[in-house]
């Protein structure tokens, strides 16, 4: 088949749109390796009376996001008002209490309990105190 240059010059936009599409796309997550994780080598990040540790973010073998964070709140805080996105959390408490709103239903949950939030639900934690909070959340997923 042969093209002529008014082809050619039809073509240039729609080659032009999926290189840039392309170049934009979001890159997929490097596939997280075996590894041990020291608590004490974990970087902390803190926020007044709050500490945040980054475990790790990547995918799994099978390309699956996931990153997982710890937090220690301090008594009568909250990491940030309630809100909703589109990948799933997985939140379990090690040592203190919660409570716990999930869309309208607020509870309280005490050391070792485990809560998932669905995707797009609103959802959000204070502790209660009167001692910090310590927990780990997993996100699974991405947001787009």
């Amino acid at each position: 088949m042969n093209y002529s240059r008014r082809d050619i010059a039809a073509l240039l936009p729609l080659v032009a749109a999926q290189a840039a599409h392309a170049q934009n796309a979001p890159k997929p997550d490097a596939p997280l390796a075996a590894k041990a994780y020291k608590y004490e080598d974990l970087p902390v990040k803190t926020n007044g009376a709050n500490q945040t540790r980054a475990v790790f973010d990547g995918a799994t073998h099978s390309g699956y996001h996931i990153d997982l964070h710890m937090t220690q709140l301090g008594p009568g805080q909250q990491p940030h008002p309630p809100h909703s996105h589109v990948h799933e959390e997985i939140l379990m408490l090690r040592t203190g209490q919660l409570d716990v709103t999930l869309g309208s239903q607020t509870s309280r949950i005490d050391a070792g309990s485990v809560v998932i939030t669905a995707s797009s639900q609103e959802h959000g934690w204070r502790n209660p105190g009167p001692g910090p909070a310590e927990y780990f959340v997993m996100a699974v997923g991405r947001d787009s």
